[in-house]
C-alpha cells in the first residue's frame, strides 16, 4: 500500500503544531517536567442527560448529516476552548477504528488506533459552522487513519512522552443489543458499570459519551476520567457540572421546541459559569453598588 499521500496527510495535520506545550487546564497539581509518570489512579465524574436533551442531540446530528462522534467532539472542541481561556489551537487524541476497507468491517480482530484530532478554531464561527469543520476533518482522518501511530509521531520526530495530544483522550461508545452480554471460549462476560470499573486512567484528561438506545432514562451520558496525580475528585465534578451546562445551553429546548441558544450566533457565547455561580456574582456586585451609595 502506497502510504505517501498518507504521510503528507498527517505531516499537514501536525505542522507547526506544538507538542510539547499541553492544554492550559485548571489542574490542582502541577505535572514535574522531570518526571512524567503517572499512578494511573482516576478522578472520575459521570453526567446523565435527560430523554428531551438526548433528543436535540440526535435531531440535530441527524438533521446536519453528522455522526454521534463528530457532534459530541464538536462540544468537546468548545469545552477545551472555553476552559483554556480561548486556546484557538486545539489537539487531543481519539480511538479509531481502522477498520477502512469494507473488507475489514466484519473481521474479527483488534484494528484500533490513536489517531490526533487537530482543529484551529476560529472564535467568530457560530456552532452550525463548528461542526461542518469538525465533520470535514474527521471524514479526512478517517480516509488517512490506516496510517500508523508511530510512523505520525516518526515522520514528525515526535517522542512519544512530549506527544501534548496524547494527554488528552475524547471517545464515542454507541451499545447494540450485541454488547449487553458477551460469550467468549463458552464464559459469559457482562459490561461493567461506571461504578464497578477500577478508577483508573491511562489519560491526563479524557472524555467518553455512551449512547444506549435500549435504556429507558439514561440513553445518553457522559464520564470524566482524569489523572488524580493533577486533578482532585472534587474538581472534576465541578468540570462535569460546567461541561453539562455547556451542553444544555446547546440541546436543551424550549416550549416551541427550538433550542435555547442560537447555534448561529458565536461560540464565544456559551458560558462556563453555573446558573448559581452567575446568580451569587450579581448579589456581590449589588452588594459593593449598595456599599458605595451609602458611603
Amino acid at each position: 500500500m502506497d502510504m505517501s499521500l498518507s504521510r503528507e496527510f498527517w505531516h499537514s495535520q501536525l505542522e507547526r503544531y506544538n507538542m510539547e506545550c499541553s492544554l492550559s487546564l485548571p489542574v490542582d497539581r502541577q505535572s514535574s517536567s522531570t518526571n512524567q509518570q503517572r499512578s494511573g489512579l482516576a478522578s472520575i465524574a459521570e453526567i446523565a442527560f435527560d430523554n428531551e436533551i438526548c433528543t436535540s442531540f440526535l435531531n440535530y446530528a441527524s438533521s446536519h448529516h453528522l455522526t454521534l462522534f463528530q457532534l459530541g467532539l464538536s462540544i468537546f472542541y468548545i469545552f477545551l476552548f472555553k476552559l483554556s481561556h480561548g486556546e484557538t489551537d486545539l489537539c487531543i487524541s481519539s480511538i479509531n477504528a481502522n477498520r477502512y476497507q469494507s473488507e475489514l468491517v466484519n473481521m474479527i480482530g483488534m484494528f484500533v488506533s490513536t489517531l490526533p484530532y487537530r482543529l484551529a478554531i476560529d472564535s467568530h464561527w457560530s456552532f452550525d459552522e463548528l461542526v461542518q469543520h469538525v465533520r470535514e476533518n474527521c471524514l479526512s482522518i478517517l480516509e488517512h487513519s490506516h496510517y500508523p501511530l508511530q510512523h505520525i509521531l516518526d515522520d514528525n520526530r515526535i517522542n512519544q512522552s512530549n506527544a501534548s495530544f496524547l494527554e488528552t483522550m475524547f471517545d464515542f461508545i454507541t451499545v447494540s443489543k450485541d454488547m449487553g452480554h458477551l460469550c467468549l471460549n463458552e464464559t459469559n462476560l457482562e459490561r461493567m458499570s461506571l461504578e464497578q470499573s477500577a478508577e483508573a486512567t491511562k489519560f491526563d484528561f479524557s472524555l467518553t459519551f455512551e449512547y444506549n438506545p435500549l435504556h429507558d432514562y439514561k440513553k445518553l451520558s457522559c464520564h470524566f476520567d482524569c489523572s488524580r496525580d493533577l486533578f482532585e475528585k472534587s474538581t472534576v465534578s465541578k468540570l462535569a457540572q460546567r461541561f453539562k451546562y455547556i451542553f444544555e445551553q446547546l440541546f436543551q429546548t424550549q416550549s416551541s421546541n427550538t433550542s435555547m441558544t442560537d447555534m448561529s450566533s458565536s461560540i464565544n457565547k456559551a458560558s462556563l459559569i453555573l446558573p448559581e455561580e452567575a446568580e451569587e456574582m450579581q448579589l456581590v456586585v449589588f452588594q459593593r453598588l449598595g456599599n458605595i451609595v451609602n458611603e
